[in-house]
């Protein structure tokens, strides 16, 4: 089975029903979005020849709301360098007309994404935390590159049932996205630039839902993840007048991967309810 958030149409992406959002049935999940921007990102600096580039830092703009509709993604290169290629993406839709049939094109997300060259490592002594978060046990998990419902803990033991991790404790997330577009390997930048976007729901889950949407994603690597799995764990969170801020590391199997951050507003009369929500039951992707 081919799950996958986009289909490709020519130069424009249309969205599968996997890419359908919980906030609303109309509306792109950020999930999809962010791996959307990633992946154009990822094919413009291969474009370029850059294979010695690693992706680094992706920053997204979610500022309107990305439509059940064709997608088209312009990548403009700001600057490439010896040592760095910075990739500005902008993701467009029609509105869907007036009526009588004329469109007009929105941009409903923007993303900056920065490549850098890799180099010797410092011959001096630099601090770095030892306590990296852990991933489920392998006999709870097993390693699979296949589409899955995430395994969570939170005040709750590993497992995938979303009911059970519907409370007030720290979250943490692991995960297989399907892929971005459908018959396209899945890359594990493009893994880690779509599960970005669950940094909102690591730190802004809590005992009556996700009452948080985030307007923006933050995603940072030291490295690119070894295989198409990472997960998050909830590392700060700080709340006020209903702005929330929420920072999560990503690590895989290997270890840690570099930090994820959102910031979210208050949307407490449209809140999901995962201890409802039909994925509670842990059997669907």
């Amino acid at each position: 089975m081919d799950l996958s958030f986009f289909t490709s149409d020519g130069d424009t992406l249309v969205p599968t029903p996997m890419a359908l959002s919980s906030w609303s049935d109309d509306q792109l999940h950020g999930v999809a979005v962010s791996g959307a921007l990633g992946r154009a990102a990822e094919r413009a600096v291969a474009d370029l020849g850059r294979a010695e580039l690693v992706p680094v830092r992706l920053t997204v703009d979610l500022f309107r709301a990305t439509r059940m509709r064709a997608c088209r993604l312009e990548t403009t290169v700001v600057r490439e360098g010896p040592r760095l290629c910075l990739v500005d993406v902008h993701l467009h839709q029609d509105t869907g007309g007036d009526g009588d049939g004329d469109q007009e094109q929105v941009t409903t997300a923007r993303a900056s994404v920065l490549f850098l060259r890799t180099g010797e490592a410092p011959t001096g002594e630099v601090w770095m935390p030892q306590d990296a978060p852990q991933p489920p046990p392998l006999e709870v998990a097993p390693a699979s590159d296949e589409p899955h419902v995430p395994y969570l803990r939170s005040d709750a033991d590993w497992s995938q049932n979303f009911r059970e991790h519907q409370n007030a404790g720290r979250k943490t997330t692991w995960n297989t996205p399907p892929s971005i577009v459908s018959g396209e390997p899945l890359t594990g930048f493009q893994a880690a630039a779509a599960m970005a976007d669950g940094t909102s729901l690591t730190s802004n889950w809590g005992s009556r839902g996700v009452e948080h949407i985030n307007a923006d994603i933050t995603l940072t690597l030291a490295r690119r993840p070894v295989g198409v799995t990472v997960g998050l764990h909830a590392s700060d969170r700080v709340e006020h007048d209903g702005i929330a801020v929420g920072t999560a590391t990503l690590f895989d199997r290997e270890g840690r991967l570099g930090t994820t951050v959102v910031t979210a507003m208050t949307n407490t009369r449209r809140s999901v309810d995962l201890g409802s929500d039909e994925r509670a039951r842990g059997d669907d992707v």
